[in-house]
């Protein structure tokens, strides 16, 4: 028995106990929904006003807050945010072919 105590790896004084974590955590991480929000005014900004950069930045709110999700987070809400800013980018580069132009 002392044998395979002394070839066994494992150290009984650092063995411990897993303890959950408290609600308020990195789980509570509220910058998914904040980019899914931002994803989905830009794309109606972009397919309103014809504005190509607010399609563009709808696209990269939406690939941020596919980044930034859990998988528990709701898909369905995710895929149609990203959907609706890929549309307002083909809208709005169907509606005026020309490279866009910067804002400033």
């Amino acid at each position: 028995m002392q044998t395979a105590n002394s070839s066994d790896p494992k150290r009984p004084a650092k063995i411990t106990r897993f303890k959950a974590q408290p609600s308020g955590g990195p789980a509570d991480d509220p910058t998914p929904d904040y980019m899914n929000l931002l994803g989905m005014i830009f794309s109606m900004c972009g397919l309103m006003m014809k504005l190509k950069w607010c399609a563009w930045v709808a696209v990269y709110c939406s690939f941020i807050s596919f980044a930034n999700s859990r998988t528990s987070d709701d898909t369905k809400q995710m895929l149609s945010s990203f959907m609706l800013s890929i549309s307002a980018v083909v809208m709005s580069y169907l509606q005026n072919p020309q490279p866009m132009q910067p804002p400033w």
